[in-house]
């Protein structure tokens, strides 16, 4: 097995518990003073695994990197928001909704890869993503 897809399906699982953990920890509290605590949690486990890792001195390198920042900026500003709307959404729907109808970022990253980043897919790849959006369509309804 590839080490990406490997890592693909260990992400997919684990997201897979942020849905559940999330809902039940959302049942009595504010989402979005949730998803904070979340992010300030990932933040120390994050820098906990830089540390480990050794790498903790590149971190003025990366933030040296003007256009590198802006886009590492830019995407933990969108990810924030994505939990946000998230983390919102679970607790008031249910994971079985929400959780399709969130990869239906999938689809959205696909389409701003082709026309943003000028990435190709194959016949059997647009085959696949409109899949993934009937299938978020279903879940929908």
């Amino acid at each position: 097995m590839a080490l990406w897809l490997l890592f693909a399906l260990l992400a997919a699982a684990s997201a897979a518990l942020v849905s559940i953990f999330g809902k039940i920890g959302l049942q009595n509290i504010d989402a979005n003073t949730a998803t904070a605590i979340r992010a300030i949690i990932m933040a120390i486990f994050l820098v906990g695994v830089v540390a480990f890792e050794g790498n903790l001195s590149k971190i003025p390198t990366i933030i040296a990197e003007k256009k590198t920042f802006l886009f590492i900026i830019l995407s933990g500003v969108a990810g924030a928001t994505s939990w946000l709307f998230y983390f919102m959404a679970l607790k008031l729907g249910k994971v079985s909704q929400v959780a399709p109808i969130d990869k239906l970022s999938v689809v959205i990253a696909t389409i701003a890869a082709i026309v943003f980043l000028g990435e190709k897919i194959s016949f059997l790849n647009g085959i696949g993503i409109a899949l993934i959006a009937i299938g978020v369509i279903l879940t929908a309804i």
